[in-house]
């Protein structure tokens, strides 16, 4: 059986889309979620689809901790499905680690770029079409190579809410079935 960890810091709507997703095929288990933010909505979506929590703080991040956490289950892949701190080296050198941005990279990356930042900033420069990356992470942000980009057009969107919503779709649709095709791929 193959394990997927799923790292977020909020909602978690990623999270509980990968977790069904994955929940009709036997040979793949969403084994637990990791959140840093004790107040994340994904920890109330995660315990009502019977997936473990584990909340962390960033020293708990960096000092081996969530490394040792990891360990007990070693996950074929880790996805950060919203996560918004820079992943450590010291579990980027144990596992292959995957994450989804709201944009065409290189276009809308780098620290501080996520969510309603990118979509205002997609909106504010008259972006027509803008999209979802899932990127293999290394230790910059936004900076790994590129699995899949898919793009939608915005050229008709007035609202930094509407372009979310055209990117929110893409991430549904997609993100659960490039997990699939990574973990099938994998020796």
């Amino acid at each position: 059986m193959k394990k997927i960890v799923l790292f977020a810091s909020g909602s978690g709507t990623n999270a509980e889309n990968i977790i069904r997703f994955f929940s009709h095929k036997p040979d793949v288990q969403v084994a637990a979620v990791f959140t840093n933010n004790p107040q994340a909505g994904v920890i109330e979506r995660a315990q009502k689809l019977s997936v473990p929590c584990v909340v962390f703080s960033r020293e708990e991040l960096n000092s081996g901790f969530v490394l040792q956490k990891i360990d007990q289950i070693v996950p074929d892949l880790i996805v950060l499905a919203g996560f918004l701190w820079m992943f450590p080296k010291a579990i980027l050198s144990h596992y292959t680690t995957i994450n989804i941005h709201p944009a065409l990279l290189p276009k809308y990356g780098g620290k501080g770029m996520y969510g309603a930042h990118v979509h205002q900033a997609v909106l504010n420069n008259k972006e027509k079409v803008t999209g979802i990356t899932i990127h293999y992470v290394n230790e910059h942000y936004d900076e790994g190579a590129i699995i899949f980009q898919k793009e939608a057009s915005v050229s008709d969107c007035i609202s930094a809410e509407e372009i979310a919503q055209r990117v929110h779709k893409l991430e549904y649709q997609y993100f659960p079935q490039i997990v699939e095709n990574l973990l099938n791929t994998a020796v």
